[in-house]
């Protein structure tokens, strides 16, 4: 009697996870910040997303049909890119911008490369940066205040979301000989008081992109997914450190070292970007080393682009440029392969 032996390509090691389980599994995590941001901002937020996520599914399902390829809408990786493009929005925003947003991130930032597994940057932030690039006002003004708090996240200043206040206080600090004296008062009045909206960013009560606002909320999703070992702490715990260590060091107005770290950390959408899109497994290094590299990166582009910018956020184009290192940062740290000399 014959032996037959099949010999196929490693990896040889299997388990139960697939790509659908690992989505919706991301969709689980995200629910708590979709709750909170309906409590908050209404139940316009919860249409928003909806509207992106079925944009992306459609837009998906048709292009692989014009590809005439295997339809995979219901593996949830364009679920989970119509969520994130939606968390990116104002939740003031038309329907549209989610409509168009959703559709690009597909077509453009994903399938055009090849579907799930050959993009190389995030589709819902490129699809961010498509429409803040497109239409910079829609995205950067259609903000509409919390239930039970302010844009700001302090009571005494209402006008503006917190990164958007730092960023106008700071402008006239830097440039006091263009701005009256009680300009200059008010905005050292405004750094005075951030601390006081540490609070209301933890919880949400604060203006910004309808998924960022509670870090609380992200928090509760990010700790089920490293429960369920789907993502690790090398990039998100190194992401914020650098981005706390940068703008302690150089984003105060007296001096080295006198920066607020803490509302770096809580304001703005790092702590989505950091657990939830900087983790991406397409698009970021496969080793220890390399995503110790891509959240330093991530981190000191964060810090740079809110600091100098035109725009007071900084995490999404950060995450993208370093989707771009990625193969870069694979290939130079490789690990030794076990048994190998080198040979001089």
């Amino acid at each position: 009697m014959e032996a037959h032996f099949y010999v196929s390509s490693s990896p040889h090691i299997r388990d139960r996870e697939s790509i659908r389980k690992i989505m919706f599994s991301v969709v689980v995590a995200l629910i708590p910040a979709l709750v909170g941001a309906v409590y908050f901002f209404g139940a316009r937020a919860l249409w928003i997303t909806v509207v992106s996520v079925l944009t992306a599914i459609i837009t998906e399902g048709l292009i692989q049909k014009l590809r005439k390829v295997p339809v995979t809408i219901s593996d949830g990786s364009a679920v989970v890119t119509g969520i994130l493009l939606a968390y990116n929005l104002p939740a003031g925003c038309p329907y549209w911008l989610p409509v168009i947003g959703s559709f690009f991130a597909i077509a453009i930032g994903k399938q055009a490369f090849g579907g799930l597994g050959y993009n190389p940057m995030n589709p819902a932030l490129l699809g961010r940066a498509f429409l803040l690039a497109s239409w910079p006002v829609r995205m950067t003004s259609e903000w509409v205040a919390p239930r039970g708090g302010t844009l700001s996240g302090i009571t005494t200043w209402t006008g503006a979301t917190p990164l958007n206040l730092l960023k106008q206080a700071r402008k006239v600090i830097h440039h006091k000989e263009l701005y009256t004296d009680n300009k200059i008062q008010e905005s050292f009045r405004i750094l005075s008081d951030i601390s006081s909206s540490y609070s209301a960013l933890f919880w949400g009560k604060v203006g910004g992109c309808l998924g960022e606002t509670s870090v609380i909320l992200l928090l509760i999703g990010a700790l089920y997914l490293l429960y369920k070992r789907y993502i690790g702490l090398e990039i998100p715990v190194t992401y914020i450190g650098v981005v706390a260590l940068l703008a302690w060091a150089f984003n105060g107005t007296k001096g080295l070292f006198t920066g607020d770290p803490l509302f770096h950390i809580l304001s703005g959408g790092l702590i989505l970007g950091a657990f939830f899109m900087a983790t991406d497994m397409v698009t970021t290094p496969v080793t220890v080393k390399g995503k110790l590299i891509f959240g330093a990166g991530c981190g000191v582009l964060t810090v740079f682009i809110r600091q100098f910018g035109g725009y007071p956020e900084g995490v999404s184009y950060s995450i993208l440029l370093m989707n771009l290192t990625t193969p870069i940062i694979d290939r130079y740290v490789k690990p030794k392969i076990f048994g190998h000399k080198k040979v001089e």
